[in-house]
């Protein structure tokens, strides 16, 4: 049965077995690991999944009748659940910290990462994500301060993960091809990071400063704070730079100072 690929789902399936298999090796599956692959597809990087032998596999996938077709592929090697990422409860689906790997939809890649960042709050439901990105989200995301791809998912994304760029991917491995190429990241959770009453907060504060990011920062410390002045002596930052100058550290701080004043 030939399986055609929604363009309103984001799908485009990876096809390439050697790209599979590295993606696998990232992920350093043993037995006694709890596996969730998100948007599994047609099953080419599944059925990679099930020969390590890990002791559950969880699949997510949104699309029916490819729900249908792995469940029946698949059977009891596999728990698969007919939801959307971005509404799963994922800490429900096992009491073992999981490993996660999945090509991701392009249309909805950084809104399921954030979600699994800044729902973090008290720990990690995860020990490691192994995600694939188009490859411009994929430098945003790993963009270092004073870059022209540096901003809110830099900082997002940087704030308490240890984030390596694995390999790029053709675009010719997938079917259908996308436009563009693609990257492999992982994510490792640090368990030593900044601590907010509110996550959302960080959120709140780079969008602010990154929706006037050619601007000197004198005009979003003011949107933030009425004692903008002071607050600049207490960070001791400079009004001539821009959004992009100031690297994550400052953008920690000045979200402890929005949530006090906020007190």
């Amino acid at each position: 049965m030939t399986i055609l690929p929604k363009k309103s789902l984001g799908q485009n399936f990876l096809t390439d077995i050697n790209i599979i298999n590295k993606i696998i090796d990232i992920g350093d599956i043993n037995k006694k690991d709890d596996i969730l692959e998100v948007g599994p597809g047609t099953g080419n990087l599944t059925k990679e999944i099930i020969k390590k032998k890990p002791k559950k596999i969880f699949l997510i996938e949104k699309d029916k009748l490819l729900y249908r077709n792995i469940k029946k592929e698949f059977k009891n090697k596999i728990n698969i659940f007919n939801e959307d990422i971005l509404k799963t409860n994922e800490k429900n689906l096992s009491n073992k910290k999981l490993t996660v790997f999945g090509n991701l939809p392009y249309n909805i890649s950084t809104q399921i990462l954030a979600k699994w960042i800044l729902n973090c709050n008290s720990s990690f439901w995860y020990k490691k994500l192994i995600l694939m990105f188009q490859k411009d989200v994929a430098e945003r995301i790993t963009a270092k301060t004073n870059t022209k791809n540096y901003g809110r998912l830099s900082i997002i994304s940087n704030w308490k993960l240890k984030i390596t760029k694995h390999f790029d991917v053709s675009r010719n491995c997938f079917y259908p091809k996308p436009r563009v190429e693609s990257s492999v990241l992982s994510f490792i959770p640090e368990l030593k990071h900044v601590k907010f009453q509110n996550a959302k907060n960080l959120e709140v504060v780079t969008r602010v400063f990154f929706s006037q990011k050619r601007k000197m920062i004198n005009k979003p410390i003011k949107q933030l704070f009425n004692n903008s002045n002071e607050i600049l002596n207490k960070l001791k930052i400079n009004l001539n730079l821009r959004p992009q100058n100031l690297s994550k550290e400052i953008y920690f701080e000045i979200t402890k100072e929005y949530e006090n004043l906020a007190n």
